[in-house]
Order: C-alpha cells, then structure tokens, then sequence
C-alpha cells in the first residue's frame, strides 16, 4: 500500500525524530546508512519533506535536517501526502482506474474497510506518538 518512497520518508522522519534536534542537525549522510536508503534517493525525499515544512532544514556549516517541535506535532499522513498523495492509498490493489465502490474489482471488498482504518489512523497519529513508541520500546524499526 505504501510506496518504497512513502516507507523511506517515514522512517527518515522518524530517525529524525529520535537523533536530530534544533541543536543537532543531521545531514543526509548521516542518515542513509542507518535507515538503509540510497543517498540521492534520500536527498531528494527530504527536499520535498523541508520545502512542504514536514521537517526543519538549516543550510550552512552546522545545517541539515531536524525535527522541531510543530514538525513533531503533524501526523503520519502529513509524510504520505506530500510523497505520494492519499489518492496512492486508496488506488485499487489490482491497479483498474474504474474500480470504485460502485464497480468493485474483486478484491475491493476484502480490503476497503481495513484500509479505511489505516487511513483513519495515519490521519490521527503524530510523529511525536510513533516516535515517542520507539523511544519507549513500545514498537521498534531497525535504526
């Protein structure tokens, strides 16, 4: 459901969210290795994070990428929008453009009231809450 770009975001911003901070910037080096994407890839995804205010970004010397407290605040949907837009998570799984609930493809069913519920949640969680779950030990992502 979620694109490789979707996935990569996420967990940037999430290891943003538990190493980065106004007062330590991370750069994108320091970032692709331990979450295992691609530099460029990476780069780019966090251009369009900054630019859309998903997270903080300073240029310089001591710049890169950090988490403040309103990037905090946003929720999970917030990162998928901006890479791959909702309409993404609510394509069909077998790819048909005419597929609705009125003309269902044949899994259309089996799946249209779990994804109502992710899309629900990813609309209500914030990067604090996931973040703070990690943290905690309550949830865990190999960082």
């Amino acid at each position: 459901m979620f694109s490789n770009s979707s996935k990569y975001a996420i967990k940037a911003v999430l290891y943003l969210a538990l190493h980065a901070a106004d007062d330590n910037k991370l750069i994108v080096k320091d970032i692709c290795k331990p979450i295992n994407v691609p530099k460029a890839y990476l780069a780019k995804l966090l251009q369009d994070l900054s630019r859309h205010k998903i997270v903080s970004s300073a240029r310089g010397p001591k710049g890169g990428f950090y988490l403040n407290e309103k990037n905090k605040a946003l929720v999970v949907m917030d990162i998928v929008n901006v890479i791959d837009g909702k309409k993404k998570l609510e394509s069909c799984l077998l790819s048909l453009k005419d597929c609705n609930k009125d003309k269902p493809c044949p899994l259309h069913h089996m799946v249209s009231g779990s994804r109502s519920n992710m899309i629900q949640s990813l609309e209500n969680t914030t990067i604090r809450e996931l973040s703070e779950n990690l943290r905690n030990n309550k949830t865990f992502l190999p960082l």
